[in-house]
């Protein structure tokens, strides 16, 4: 097939796709998603077939109006409802026991759906044109998620039908995901929603060791980015946890004309080799914004190894730890 760029005036052509079983990329806050009917069991085979994406990873729902939930869940409990008067319309994702039209295909044959309420008046717009919609990152499996339409053309071109250019994402890190399908609740995937404001908002909330180490071979993976390696360039990422000084000195000893640092503002007056940086070391918002951007960078430059400066793991900062350090295969050298 090959793959339309449509203009956000075009929505109605790309809604006339998603009622016909078609495969659109849509921008939201977040990252693009790669957008099908959610209730069109081969329509959303479409998907993992044009992604590459395995099976058993479940895939997220996303609607245009909080009623529309009701039909997608069996329960919609009281701290369901307090995140959603929060946070939605935004880049919060919600687990609770599915309802009996949600395809297997859709949550993996699991017993629970994830389900947003995208902020992007793009992606609403599409939703209400045509229907739920499922809509993993729009990118090939395990490659870095993408943040503008030209990310996605890359991976996606004659994959899908069509892609909507609705300009860079915001957030430009997936959605939070936290599972109200056990108590107590449960965070499986940070993102820009961070655990100090899901805490505040409905009391504890377990952050799941998946976040930082490989999911346990004998788990099902209950939210996607869980159980795969993600995010990954094809450059070889490194991460190094320490101070400026040490994170300098280690890379100035290690590379060669094939490597580069991901890297912060500040660090860059103290390496001697090629550099990308996604912003300034406490300007966490830019950081999430700039982080796939610049993996994709490194492999357009041609680096075969990136030595990245690991982040902190407190609030927006967990977001971005969490997706280098599966990018890094969950290997760190500790300075």
């Amino acid at each position: 097939m090959e793959t339309q760029i449509l203009s956000p005036d075009e929505i109605e052509k790309a809604a006339l796709i998603i009622k016909r079983g078609g495969l659109v990329a849509m921008p939201t806050e977040t990252v693009y998603g790669l957008a099908a009917d959610a209730l069109n069991p081969e329509a959303v085979a479409a998907i993992f077939k044009a992604k590459g994406r395995p099976m058993d990873n479940p895939l997220i729902v996303h609607i245009s109006e909080l009623e529309q939930i009701y039909g997608l869940v069996s329960e919609f409990p009281e701290k369901a409802r307090i995140l959603a008067e929060k946070f939605w319309p935004g880049p919060l994702t919600v687990i609770l026991p599915k309802s009996e039209v949600i395809p297997d295909e859709v949550s993996a044959g699991l017993t629970t759906v994830a389900v947003r309420f995208p902020s992007n008046p793009i992606a609403r717009r599409l939703i209400s044109l045509s229907c739920p919609l499922a809509a993993p990152s729009a990118n090939l499996s395990g490659s870095p998620s993408p943040t503008n339409a030209r990310h996605v053309y890359d991976d996606m071109k004659n994959r899908i039908d069509a892609i909507i250019d609705g300009g860079e994402c915001d957030v430009g890190v997936e959605s939070t995901v936290i599972t109200l399908a056990e108590d107590p609740p449960r965070l499986l995937r940070p993102g820009g929603i961070t655990p100090e404001q899901l805490r505040e908002a409905i009391g504890e909330v377990i952050i799941d060791d998946a976040v930082f180490n490989p999911l346990k071979a004998d788990r099902a993976a209950p939210s996607p980015g869980m159980k795969y390696k993600h995010y990954s360039p094809r450059a070889d990422v490194v991460l190094l946890r320490g101070d400026i000084n040490r994170f300098a000195e280690y890379v100035n000893s290690h590379y060669d004309k094939d490597t580069a640092a991901l890297c912060y503002d500040e660090d860059i007056q103290g390496l001697r080799c090629e550099h990308i940086s996604i912003g300034r070391a406490h300007d966490y918002n830019t950081q999430a914004h700039r982080l796939f951007t610049a993996l994709r960078t490194a492999d357009e430059r041609g680096f075969k190894k990136v030595y990245a400066h690991c982040p902190g793991t407190s609030g927006v900062e967990l977001a971005i730890y969490n997706r280098i350090i599966r990018a890094a295969g969950f290997e760190v050298i500790e300075l």
